[in-house]
């Protein structure tokens, strides 16, 4: 087995091959060396200079010495088409992995899956001396709710609606409703949504015009009918997820009046609820006024912040949260 310093040394050779041009006047081994430092292989100016010139002897390398500092290219009858991942290709689809996953169809995702290996293995032998390779160690994103694990879905039928979806295809589906029951749906795809932890098919049904979201773990069953989607005048699906689709509640906008504890004054002054959000200090403490939509998960995180954060305005927004807190409390007595 090739040690930690002869594996550096292939993948540094290698990543040098890969950052030469194909045309033009070429690159000095200046510009090779700032670019192999940001792709994590720390080296002088003076070893790429060798590398070079080892390189040239095997790959006949063309070097520009018209003018100096020397370019270095491809040969014009040469072929700079090497296999394999650079270590930053090798970083990025480790770190997208799981996230592309629900969202890229099967047959694309099945195609990429020996790169995705082939990133594992890159970066697993490079550990020791490439520090690009141990970034994937070094960052995480950790969701802002309650952390859960994310729920099952067929891989038959998530592969048959990203078919469907690809495609412009409708689709027959039994679908397992938030009521319990189980209902048969002719669909219209029209876009796919993660929102951790569930994934979620954005269609209409039927020839109804309104768009909905189906969680892809409630399909039981699913289709593909041979009829081209029709597509509601001018869907789009950014502007769709914009106006606060997955924000699951009422879209109307609210002027939110909240008395605020001093430990969150920071909080929300760093990560504001709106643009327009202003906090004033007064003699009962700070106050915060912002335009916010009046969603499901403004309401959850207004009863998570316990005595943090009262609600001043609206009233009728005021008066839920008194109740729902009133009601939790009695479960405690």
């Amino acid at each position: 087995m090739p040690s930690n310093s002869t594996r550096n040394t292939l993948a540094r050779h290698w990543e040098l091959l890969r950052l030469l041009p194909t045309r033009g006047a070429g690159k000095n081994a200046k510009q090779l060396t700032d670019e192999l430092t940001q792709a994590g292989f720390p080296v002088s100016k003076r070893q790429v200079e060798r590398d070079l010139v080892e390189l040239r002897a095997i790959f006949a390398l063309d070097c520009n010495d018209a003018s100096i500092p020397y370019g270095w290219r491809w040969p014009a009858t040469g072929s700079a088409d090497l296999p394999g991942l650079t270590v930053s290709e090798a970083l990025s689809l480790k770190i997208v992995e799981d996230t592309l996953k629900p969202l890229v169809p099967g047959s694309i995702f099945r195609a990429l899956r020996a790169r995705f290996e082939q990133a594992h293995a890159k970066l697993l032998a490079l550990n020791a001396t490439n520090r690009t390779a141990r970034w994937a160690s070094k960052v995480r994103t950790v969701a802002p709710a309650l952390p859960s694990i994310p729920p099952r879905i067929d891989e038959d039928i998530l592969e048959t609606l990203q078919e469907a979806l690809l495609s412009n295809l409708q689709v027959k589906a039994t679908y397992h409703g938030m009521n319990d029951s189980f209902t048969e749906l002719t669909l219209h795809p029209l876009g796919l949504i993660t929102r951790c932890p569930v994934t979620y098919l954005v269609a209409t049904a039927f020839d109804y015009q309104d768009v909905r979201l189906y969680a892809l773990h409630r399909f039981k069953e699913a289709t593909i009918c041979y009829e081209t989607v029709k597509i509601p005048e001018g869907f789009s699906l950014d502007q769709y997820v914009q106006g606060g689709a997955l924000q699951f509640g009422s879209p109307s906008p609210i002027d939110l009046v909240l008395r605020i504890a001093p430990e969150m004054v920071r909080y929300l002054t760093e990560a504001p609820l709106s643009k327009n959000q202003k906090i004033l200090a007064s003699d009962d403490g700070h106050t915060l006024t912002a335009n916010v939509k009046d969603t499901w998960q403004l309401r959850w995180w207004l009863l998570s912040q316990g005595t943090s954060v009262e609600v001043l305005a609206p009233i009728d927004l005021r008066q839920t949260i008194a109740k729902t807190l009133s009601q939790a409390a009695g479960l405690y007595v």
